[in-house]
């Protein structure tokens, strides 16, 4: 089934959030390989795809796991959650209706 992962930032997320962003995107491409991953990215925190210094509030991640607790460890265990970028995170089933 498929899991929307809906994250928050801590405010004035940026530097952190690049330090730890290799480690979170390899996780990602996991997913991507393994024909798990619907869509992911971050939210800006201004409208324009390249916030600059104003960053991002949180991030979307819409996957594919064997159920909602396997969704949540897996979040849980992103280094973005581990290293503090995200101040909270919840998971929820997801129905895709469209396309």
């Amino acid at each position: 089934m498929w899991y929307a992962i809906l994250s928050q930032d801590i405010d004035d997320s940026l530097a952190l959030r690049q330090a730890n962003r290799p480690a979170h995107l390899a996780r990602l491409e996991e997913l991507v390989e393994q024909g798990r991953l619907l869509v992911a990215g971050p939210h800006p925190a201004v409208d324009c795809e390249t916030p600059g210094e104003a960053g991002f509030t949180g991030s979307l991640i819409i996957a594919e796991f064997d159920s909602l607790e396997a969704a949540q460890a897996w979040a849980e265990a992103d280094p973005y959650v581990i290293n503090g970028v995200h101040s909270s995170v919840k998971v929820k089933p997801f129905k895709q209706a469209l396309p």
